[in-house]
């Protein structure tokens, strides 16, 4: 059913689960999983899952595309370790929404697979959410994990 599944990451424990779902579908349909991280600056300190910790309002780019780049390498990790049967990942910079819809179109994707909150709550209640914005113009499946 689904070939290839497309799964923003971004650190956030909603995100997390979300690759959970991925790689449960992956493992069952034998399907590819593209793993994309969109580094975003943050109003408020994030706190990332995977052990890595929190990223510092103050933090200097440097610092936050570390973050990003250990973000990626865990999320492919948790991927491996549940058994997904082919992963690739990507670091892509821009609006996440317009990113993450570029790149599913541009790939041809199956299916996009994330979480309903990421780190950008505080946008989102004003701005909409990026879960909201992907799920109204994505032309593959959607599955927003909760």
């Amino acid at each position: 059913m689904f070939r290839s599944i497309l799964v923003p990451v971004d650190g956030s424990e909603h995100a997390k689960k979300a690759l959970s779902v991925a790689c449960q579908l992956a493992r069952q349909e034998g399907s590819s999983l593209v793993l994309l991280h969109i580094p975003e600056m943050l109003a408020h300190e994030a706190t990332l899952v995977w052990g890595i910790g929190a990223i510092a309002i103050e933090a200097s780019q440097e610092q936050r595309d570390s973050a990003g780049r250990q973000v990626m390498d865990r999320a492919a990790e948790s991927a491996r370790d549940q058994g997904a049967p082919h992963i690739e990942t990507m670091i892509a910079q821009g609006d996440p929404a317009r990113t993450i819809l570029d790149e599913a179109a541009r790939r041809g994707v199956d299916a996009i697979v994330m979480g309903s909150r990421g780190l950008g709550d505080l946008k989102g209640l004003v701005v909409g959410s990026v879960s909201h914005k992907i799920s109204h113009a994505a032309d593959c499946t959607v599955i927003t994990v909760h």
